[in-house]
């Protein structure tokens, strides 16, 4: 009896978990996964596949001015700022898809990159921790931002 009741926990917990682990918005998601968003995000994600980072802050901001509580927007304009080396803007933007979604799987893990290309680990690990409490059951976010700051440590120890 007990075996089932725990097999039932465990099916229950991933039906119901999925969707919200799917929910953080990473970065690297296919297209489909965007259908229901605004052509002006559908273009800007687009930007950001083709390296385009200046037309995708242009998209973005379209995407996020039309829709001012889209944390997704917020997470990709702040990682189109980082890869043009605008921290300041980056960091902003960040911060305002986590007061949009404080459980936004990407926005804490580019956060944390971001931090660690300012060359601050301890708000980096802070992210890190963060991600570790929410996904539970793993996630690519927490992978990759964990093997971020191991490169990162393992350089600063050169």
């Amino acid at each position: 009896m007990r075996v089932r009741v725990a097999l039932g926990f465990v099916l229950l917990t991933a039906v119901f978990a999925a969707p919200l682990l799917a929910a953080g918005g990473g970065g690297d998601s296919s297209a489909e996964e965007w259908s229901f968003k605004s052509k002006e995000f559908r273009a800007g994600h687009d930007a950001i596949g083709k390296q385009d980072f200046r037309q995708a802050i242009a998209w973005f901001s379209q995407a996020a001015a039309a829709s001012p509580k889209d944390a997704d927007a917020a997470n990709y304009l702040g990682y189109a700022h980082r890869k043009l080396g605008d921290f300041e803007s980056a960091l902003k933007f960040y911060n305002r898809a986590l007061e949009l979604n404080p459980k936004h799987l990407g926005a804490l893990e580019y956060l944390g990159e971001a931090y660690l290309e300012l060359q601050d680990l301890p708000k980096a690990k802070d992210q890190l921790a963060k991600l570790d409490d929410i996904c539970w059951l793993g996630c690519k976010e927490y992978r990759d931002l964990k093997a971020a700051i191991r490169d990162y440590e393992k350089k600063a120890q050169r």
